[in-house]
């Protein structure tokens, strides 16, 4: 019984930290011009996918992907990597108070903040990277 108060309380408290974040994101905000990728993708409206455009779509919905939120990175030799034991601390190359990176199979989608919500961690989106964006990191 204390497992299922515990649930309860837990999904009140991410409803409200969701609520907040929606309520923080209602605002309006001016959004830059899209720049086409020079014909590189078709555009996708959804009122011109036919029957057949819809459920191909609908089939890549399911399909899992490993969202990754990443901390920071270092570089270490392996020699001091055979050295780590339980209580050793690691050096990270991010700051802290630094947004975090936020991957989806290895590919940067946005940056954000950790929020702590009933003893557990979570992540708040403070920025969406654009499909531009993503493209001039891949051709680097």
């Amino acid at each position: 019984m204390a497992d299922e108060e515990q649930d309860d309380i837990s999904a009140d408290d991410w409803a409200a930290a969701l609520a907040e974040q929606q309520a923080a994101t209602d605002a309006p905000k001016p959004m830059p011009a899209a720049v086409p990728a020079a014909g590189m993708f078709q555009e996708l409206k959804a009122d011109a996918l036919t029957g057949a455009q819809t459920t191909r779509l609908e089939m890549i919905l399911d399909i899992p992907v490993t969202l990754t939120v990443e901390l920071g990175r270092t570089k270490i030799a392996i020699r001091n990597l055979l050295q780590l034991a339980q209580g050793s601390v690691v050096e990270l190359d991010a700051l802290a108070g630094q947004p975090m990176d936020v991957l989806v199979n290895g590919c940067l989608i946005a940056q954000g903040e950790v929020v702590v919500v009933n003893d557990k961690f979570g992540i708040r989106l403070t920025d969406i990277i654009t499909p531009e964006e993503r493209l001039r990191g891949l051709n680097r």
